[in-house]
């Protein structure tokens, strides 16, 4: 079962009431970057390639002006996956009208951190800084153990 957005909200922070939605909460956009370097995944381990935050194109409305290509977002927020919950981050709809699609993966209970997502530009967006771009929800979920991987507490620290 999904929880409420008002038990999301519990869970993120900062947060302002125009992001609690019925079903959870939008995150905001923090920054955006372009991937620069191969990365590598293996049966051993990975490597994320080295990437390079883009420079708003109007600095007085920080508003970033995208090319069609794969952009990595990064979230304003910091998100807490409660234990028996998992997390799922969607695309606010007006991203998808606009062309863009924004992928993610499962957020694991225990992971706590400022995420990040991949967002296919399709056609020439414009972002601001601080607009709201994807939506996270949280279900009840069993598990036999929470997240203590190499990506806890990302961008907390």
């Amino acid at each position: 079962m999904h929880r409420a957005g008002s038990f999301v909200a519990q869970h993120i922070s900062p947060v302002t009431a125009e992001q609690v939605q019925p079903n959870g909460v939008d995150l905001t956009l923090e920054a955006v970057l372009e991937q620069v370097e191969p990365g590598r995944l293996g049966r051993e381990g990975k490597t994320v390639g080295e990437r390079r935050a883009l420079d708003c194109a109007d600095p007085d409305t920080e508003t970033y002006r995208l090319d069609p290509g794969g952009y990595v977002l990064q979230y304003a927020e910091t998100v807490h996956i409660p234990e028996d919950h998992v997390g799922f981050i969607y695309p606010r709809s007006s991203l998808m009208r606009n062309s863009c699609m924004l992928n993610t993966a499962v957020w694991d209970a225990g992971y706590e951190g400022k995420g990040e997502g991949l967002l296919e530009v399709h056609h020439p967006v414009e972002l601001e800084r601080g607009a709201r771009v994807a939506q996270i929800v949280l279900a009840d979920a069993t598990h036999d153990e929470t997240y203590d991987g190499s990506y806890q507490g990302e961008r907390t620290r």
